[in-house]
């Protein structure tokens, strides 16, 4: 056996047993990054998974290429993934990385802007050869100048070491080097004492019936785990303590997943079958993969020919009296449009779910962002209200799908939900809710056919009744021609025309009185209120942090309600002097904001398919309170 094969037949040696020395950190965030074929994604969904387990709150940002197979070696391949875990609680994946993987030259040259000064970077050298970096634009090789002289370089022969831990195993060379990833997430195990066995059960199930991947991956790991600790590039291997976290059970959860457990949750507490119609998008196509593997809890899951055709086999469900859904991105939600509004016409519960990306047209389409808001209030035509809610966390993805559906069953009305890809794709701790404490979801079918007509209204809801088609005495038509208030038949009258859209109106107008109070954070009044809705929520949060420990009065008020908007809001922006608005858009939310309460709010707007950094809401924040607009 050569010293290589018995290095990574070690047995994983135990930092305790580690002779090198140890630092404790309170907050690190690592960037794992590579070419689309390096199985970056793998690595850092699987360290995630290490460091859920280690006890760390954990934010996480996955971040994939826009083209499909773009060319290996190019920047337009790079992909990929940031967490940032931490001993206290944390909102972010991070502003800047402590430490950067970059797996060819491209990865490097998309990243390394990213990387602390002092901070670690670690290469693999045999990819920056002249063809590497031609790929990717470098007319010197950055590892023989001196341009990343300002961080801590650690030049490793990954692709040499892992060929080395896999000779003798029978495998191509080309399958070897797709091992890559498992060197590069043991080595930073074991630099970050993470535990890999969560990861060798992983490797043993999903290789499983294919034992010499299993065998290889499983022999990289440990090698490269165990040269972290034999070599003598570092002399320090750090620890990150577990987290003071609420008492509970808890799993690492994405936003989508928990979207569609959500959205599994409501249906079972309204004690019907839930009905999923849609059409493959990115970055909303998780939460059909995630739906259809829970047809034990009446889940229907279907894909259909296109957006149209999902949206329409959705509103047909919840004629039927089943939970209605549809889910889709930006693009789709164009197509949606008119059977949205016959979901209106109808007075149908509906959820569509709109995962937003940056556009116009395909746009960015594995970027994120916020761009969809006046869409979703107006992106239809007529007078077509709808409720709108939005999830600020990938955990919070599961209340807000879940309300989503209360709202739309109670008040028989489609409902937007709208996420985003940052927090559809990335993943955080979630305590999981004890079923029975989950609040009823109350669904009544009209069954009694006295006095029975398909518009008589809920006083207090302006709800119509569902009735399940073919209940005896109960037939009545729907269609997307103006009905005729109370019979539901089709009207030309213009006073009955004005009349029907103010009652569509006053029911989502009601909604309000429901809503809860909102909740303000850091000062209760002040010199600055930073508003925001969706996913800026881990950014404002902590730049409120920051600003309020430096003396500031600076408050943050969150919104999950976008329409109606909460009714006591009005009064919450005249507590403070000034209101930012941080959208990853133009300015949406800021109208909104200024037309209905004529407050002179200032937005802060970033549209590059990538989160606010707590840094960026910090800066505005303190120009706007130093007297500058």
């Amino acid at each position: 056996m050569t010293p290589a094969e018995e290095a990574a037949a070690l047995t994983t040696k135990s930092h305790e047993a580690s002779t090198k020395a140890r630092e404790t950190l309170e907050t690190v965030v690592i960037r794992f990054a590579g070419d689309s074929g390096d199985g970056m994604q793998l690595a850092g969904t699987q360290f995630t998974i290490e460091t859920a387990l280690a006890g760390n709150d954990l934010s996480t940002l996955p971040d994939f290429p826009a083209e499909i197979r773009a060319p290996a070696g190019t920047l337009a391949g790079v992909s990929g993934f940031q967490l940032h875990f931490s001993s206290h609680e944390i909102f972010t994946p991070g502003d800047t990385c402590d430490v950067l993987v970059a797996m060819n030259p491209a990865a490097l040259k998309v990243n390394v802007d990213d990387l602390k000064p002092n901070g670690m970077l670690l290469v693999d050298r045999e990819q920056f050869n002249d063809q590497n970096l031609r790929k990717a634009e470098y007319a010197v090789n950055p590892l023989q100048d001196d341009s990343l002289a300002r961080y801590r370089v650690f030049e490793i022969d990954i692709t040499k070491l892992t060929t080395n831990a896999l000779t003798g195993s029978g495998l191509s060379n080309k399958a070897a080097l797709r091992c890559k990833n498992f060197f590069a997430l043991g080595l930073t195990s074991w630099l970050f004492h993470r535990p890999i066995e969560p990861t060798l059960q992983w490797i043993g199930a999903k290789f499983g019936k294919t034992p010499a991947l299993a065998d290889a991956n499983a022999r990289v790991l440990k090698a490269g785990y165990n040269f972290g600790e034999t070599t003598e590039l570092f002399h320090t291997a750090y620890e990150v303590p577990a987290a003071r976290i609420t008492p509970g059970k808890y799993r690492n959860v994405t936003g989508n997943s928990a979207t569609a457990l959500g959205l599994v949750a409501a249906a079972q507490r309204a004690g019907r079958p839930l009905f999923l119609g849609s059409y493959p998008i990115t970055p909303a196509s998780d939460i059909l993969h995630e739906l259809s593997t829970y047809k034990q809890f009446g889940v229907y899951t279907f894909q259909a020919e296109d957006e149209i055709a999902a949206i329409g086999a959705a509103l047909g469900a919840a004629f039927g009296g089943a939970i209605g859904i549809t889910t889709t991105s930006g693009p789709g939600m164009n197509l949606k449009a008119e059977t949205m509004g016959l979901a209106v016409m109808v007075e149908l519960p509906i959820i569509v779910t709109d995962i937003q990306r940056g556009g116009p047209s395909t746009g960015l389409p594995t970027k994120t962002e916020q761009a969809d808001l006046l869409m979703a209030m107006y992106g239809r035509h007529g007078e077509c209200p709808l409720p709108i809610l939005a999830s600020a966390t990938p955990a919070d993805c599961f209340a807000t799908a879940f309300e989503a559906v209360r709202i739309a069953v109670k008040y028989m009305t489609p409902v937007i939900l709208l996420s985003d890809g940052y927090i559809a794709n990335g993943a955080e701790p979630w305590c999981i809710p004890r079923a029975d404490e989950l609040p009823a979801i109350p669904v009544v079918f009209r069954t009694d056919p006295t006095d029975y007509h398909p518009y008589v209204r809920n006083p207090a809801t302006l709800a119509r009744p569902w009735v399940i088609p073919g209940t005896p005495g109960l037939e009545h038509r729907i269609g997307g021609l103006e009905r005729e208030d109370v019979t539901g038949n089709v009207s030309y009258a213009p006073v009955n025309h004005e009349h029907m859209v103010r009652v569509r109106a006053r029911k989502i107008a009601g909604i309000a009185a429901e809503i809860p109070p909102t909740t303000v954070g850091g000062a209760p009044e002040g010199d600055l209120l930073i508003l925001g809705w969706g996913s800026t929520y881990g950014s404002i949060a902590t730049a409120v942090r920051e600003l309020t420990a430096s003396g500031l009065k600076v408050g943050h008020a969150h919104l999950r309600y976008l329409n109606p908007l909460p009714p006591d809001l009005g009064d919450v922006l005249r507590r403070y002097r000034r209101v930012l608005v941080p959208e990853m858009n133009l300015g949406q939310l800021v109208k909104l904001v200024r037309a209905e309460y004529l407050v002179d709010a200032h937005g802060l707007n970033k549209i590059q398919g990538r989160p606010f950094k707590v840094s960026e809401v910090v800066s505005k924040a303190r120009t706007i309170l130093g007297g500058q607009s």
